[in-house]
């Protein structure tokens, strides 16, 4: 047995990383989100597909609350390990938030390998960017964003939380007020030695620029890291890195682990505004 990351061969460590191997119901839960997301883009006032940038992939949508004056805005990325899913699965958030008067934008960006993952990122950025210059547009208040991400979205918070946004486009640095990554990936060196890099392409060098547990976060905003108690070690392991590491940085970042969910099943939290992953959300607000 050759050992490839932290005591896991690279059968192991498939294992650890391939979600929908580990979870049965995976694809009911999966078939459940683009169910209710057609649902939620049919039921709810949104204005969808917006552009962000020039790729055909740099599209948004934001659901708007009742209402007038500005709004609390709340970004929320998708999740597939940076080549699967799209926003149009994950429309049924703007459940959990449009309540409670917060405009919400769900946004798209390109595929890996359409793209490499430094250009994902760098469209996650722009579409932050996007919904800070247009906020006003929307009713929208451009001093009251936050982020969440679920899997993959969850490590696009924390590389946008740990982003120079003067640097990126002359933009406040705390632009990003609070973030939540919901079970998500810190460390993308195992990421870069398991099956999921015969797609990704990840090199040491591009997985350690983009490993969050590597940066530092651009200003000390709350960052809340949550995982399900039915995920995998790693997963486990990530978020507990993630959280240490950042705490040395000074960021308030606080780990909660939410008993009886799985990576899938934690999603459902977000069907509706009074759950407690919901109401930790917009408590950030």
């Amino acid at each position: 047995m050759t050992l490839v990351f932290r005591g896991y061969d690279r059968k192991a460590l498939n294992r650890e990383y391939n979600n929908r191997e580990k979870v049965p119901d995976a694809q009911v839960w999966l078939a459940r989100y683009a169910r209710e997301s057609e649902r939620a883009r049919r039921e709810l006032t949104a204005r969808l597909d917006v552009a962000y940038g020039s790729h055909p992939g740099e599209t948004l949508d934001v659901f708007l609350p009742a209402g007038h004056g500005p709004k609390p805005v709340h970004v929320f990325i998708h999740g597939g390990y940076w080549h699967r899913l799209d926003k149009v699965d994950f429309s049924f958030v703007a459940r959990a938030f449009l309540p409670a008067g917060v405009a919400v934008v769900v946004i798209n960006y390109a595929l890996v390998p359409t793209v490499d993952l430094d250009e994902l990122v760098r469209q996650c950025r722009a579409s932050i960017a996007w919904v800070y210059r247009n906020a006003t547009s929307f009713d929208g208040d451009p001093n009251r964003i936050t982020i969440s991400g679920h899997s993959a979205g969850g490590h696009l918070v924390a590389m946008l939380m740990a982003t120079d946004w003067a640097a990126f486009g002359g933009l406040p640095p705390d632009l990003v007020k609070a973030g939540c990554g919901i079970s998500g990936l810190y460390d993308l060196d195992p990421i870069r030695l398991c099956y999921l890099n015969d797609v990704l392409g990840l090199t040491p060098a591009t997985a350690r620029r983009n490993s969050p547990v590597e940066l530092r976060p651009s200003t000390a905003r709350p960052a809340l890291i949550v995982v399900g108690s039915s995920e995998g070690p790693e997963y486990f392991r990530q978020s507990q890195d993630l959280v240490s590491a950042w705490r040395t940085h000074g960021a308030p970042c606080e780990l909660m682990s939410m008993a009886g969910h799985d990576h899938f099943s934690i999603m459902g939290e977000l069907e509706h505004p009074d759950s407690q992953l919901s109401r930790a959300i917009l408590a950030q607000m």
